[in-house]
């Protein structure tokens, strides 16, 4: 074998570097990495131990203490039950909870149960709803076991979008929902310029993947969007009928 002397690989090296310097090089517009930087501060918060902790910035809408934060429609005290153990449960006829503030862009992290005991079947057995500005429903029921109509079981986005997946736990389980709204943009003469969006994660599994809402949810009518105020209060709903009460605890929102 022919052997290579350093003086011959100094000469290819020293050839290389010319040939690197003299290669043109690509017109990036006067970018440079750092233009590309953004050092605009991103706020720091204090996350919470678990996924259920509310984190520092979040506001408590119930902490199993009272329902200060909630009210009837009609703008009286909300009437559900506190329970020993800080949860809260519908009572039929108690009429919905309604948040006294009112929220828009939102992330909302609430946890449900529904009864251990099942007596119905279908969308008599465990119904309730979270409703965002009291017009974007995402279904509360007990789909474990129980067939119904897909786009009205646990997680739907009601009688719009089914959710991907079944995620829903046993009767009696605890359960949680985190969810990310956006709220709808609408022009100065009613038009939607954007519609709302939702995105919902069902006991840790993405079930709706930022689907854009038709309109406001409804048993019976063709969604269609109507004007209304850019923030609006949170609702959950008292299905009044079902004689399976809903129990609800630790239900904190982030405004986004």
């Amino acid at each position: 074998m022919k052997k290579i002397s350093f003086g011959f690989i100094a000469v290819c090296i020293f050839c290389l570097n010319a040939n690197a310097q003299n290669t043109p090089k690509k017109d990036n517009g006067g970018i440079t990495p750092e233009k590309l930087e953004s050092w605009v501060p991103v706020p720091i918060i204090t996350p919470g131990n678990t996924n259920a902790d509310a984190p520092s910035d979040a506001i408590v809408l119930f902490n199993g203490k009272d329902l200060s934060a909630f009210q009837k429609k009609d703008g009286s005290p909300a009437k559900w039950q506190l329970d020993p153990e800080g949860t809260v449960t519908d009572v039929k006829g108690a009429g919905d909870l309604i948040t006294k503030q009112a929220f828009g862009n939102c992330q909302l992290h609430v946890e449900f149960r529904t009864p251990a005991v099942v007596k119905n079947s279908g969308q008599a057995r465990g119904n309730s709803g979270v409703y965002f500005m009291g017009k974007y429903e995402v279904q509360v029921l007990d789909s474990y076991d129980n067939v119904t109509y897909s786009n009205g079981q646990a997680a739907a986005v009601y009688k719009q979008y089914a959710p991907l997946v079944n995620a829903s736990r046993k009767p009696g389980e605890w359960q949680t929902y985190d969810i990310i709204f956006t709220a709808p943009i609408f022009k100065d003469n009613g038009d939607v310029e954007a519609p709302g969006r939702l995105t919902v994660i069902h006991n840790g599994v993405l079930v709706q993947n930022n689907v854009s809402i038709l309109g406001p949810t409804d048993w019976a009518q063709v969604p269609v969007y109507k004007k209304h105020d850019p923030k609006l209060p949170l609702l959950f709903q008292d299905h009044g009928d079902n004689g399976n009460p809903i129990s609800y605890r630790n239900i904190w929102i982030r405004e986004l």
